[in-house]
């Protein structure tokens, strides 16, 4: 599963913390326990739905102050790391460790916390045929995961302690690497507290002129690979290949609106056309119908330093077999080595359905 550490590797280089000022280098800690309940956002994991599930989340933070223009677009945001422990409480789903990369966005006068952490998690009890056949939610030990918190955060109410207190959502999947991969999501109320390691001392945030962008319409060549598996247990894992190339105009210095095209090479779906032409004669599927697809997407970029957040909602136009639907929707993180080059990580999914996670490198030109 190094995929999943690749994950983890390359958002980690988003964050190039400023050297400018010496004072700039503030860190704090927080820790908060949370308690809440598996969503039901898929009737095949009503059987895994038997108790509260709870834990722990750390993080430790890096406080930004202006030194770099994006830290002031987006209101002095967080950047850390932090770790969760989940306790499914269920001895079919285990338990789960994740390490993540995550920022901290504030808002209200820094009274509102929203944080968006990505990273992967370890589950102690996955799929096994023999073993563990009830759990077909996480077919693998390695996960990819998300957390989302929502808090009311005061920091400093006394000598750098402070409370924070809210809602946390956290999302584990193996992204269809491989089946089955049904996975969960925990809504949970959370409770804790955050400490600043300088003492709570006050330090004056840097503010500039903001410059307008005016950019002319940039095409984009983009190629995507990575493994996937069918929903079939051991149907086996193939690789897949996707071209895509897209126009995109950048209105703000936040965001870009984007129009393309993709091409799907996805070579798990020969095995499943094979699969279901055998297995289930009364679909009409015949061994030689064609695996591949062509989709047109509208999408967003929103820029936050050398990295941005991409989100895509496409649509089929070459579409021979039936998959999931023709309506598919793409989200993820790229990171800008240059103006031109760049590397992604994204996750495709079909509405709440991911089918793959797609490790790409493009050119904006």
């Amino acid at each position: 599963m190094n995929l999943k550490l690749l994950l983890i590797g390359c958002l980690s280089t988003a964050f190039c913390f400023s050297q400018n000022r010496k004072e700039t280098k503030r860190y704090t800690l927080d820790v908060s326990q949370y308690y809440g309940s598996v969503l039901l956002h898929n009737p095949d994991i009503s059987h895994l739905i038997t108790n509260h599930p709870g834990g722990i989340i750390l993080g430790y933070n890096r406080k930004t102050y202006g030194d770099e223009e994006w830290q002031q677009l987006y209101n002095y945001p967080d950047t850390g790391f932090s770790f969760v422990y989940q306790n499914m409480n269920n001895s079919t789903l285990g338990e789960n460790f994740g390490l993540y990369a995550h920022y901290n966005f504030y808002f209200f006068k820094r009274n509102l916390q929203f944080r968006l952490g990505q990273g992967i998690a370890y589950n102690t009890n996955p799929f096994d045929k023999n073993e563990n056949f009830r759990n077909n939610a996480y077919g693998s030990h390695f996960l990819s995961s998300t957390y989302l918190m929502l808090n009311y955060n005061k920091e400093n109410i006394f000598k750098g302690l402070g409370l924070k207190a809210g809602i946390s959502l956290i999302h584990y999947s193996n992204a269809n690497v491989t089946a089955p991969n049904t996975s969960t999501n925990t809504m949970a109320l959370n409770v804790g507290l955050t400490y600043d390691l300088d003492g709570g001392e006050e330090m004056e945030y840097i503010r500039t002129e903001k410059l307008k962008v005016s950019e002319p319409i940039k095409l984009n060549l983009a190629f995507r690979s990575g493994i996937n598996e069918s929903d079939v247990v051991d149907s086996g894992q193939y690789a897949f290949y996707i071209f895509s190339a897209y126009a995109d105009k950048r209105f703000t210095r936040r965001s870009a609106l984007q129009l393309g095209t993709d091409v799907y090479f996805s070579n798990f779906l020969k095995e499943l056309i094979r699969y279901q032409s055998v297995a289930f004669p009364e679909y009409g599927v015949q061994p030689d119908d064609d695996y591949k697809r062509v989709g047109v997407f509208l999408g967003h970029e929103l820029f936050i330093n050398k990295m941005s957040v991409i989100a895509q909602l496409g649509y089929y136009v070459y579409y021979p077999f039936d998959f999931e639907g023709k309506v598919y929707n793409r989200i993820g993180l790229k990171r800008y080595f240059s103006d031109k080059v760049y590397g992604a990580i994204t996750l495709k999914s079909h509405g709440a359905k991911a089918e793959a996670v797609e490790f790409g490198v493009g050119i904006r030109l």
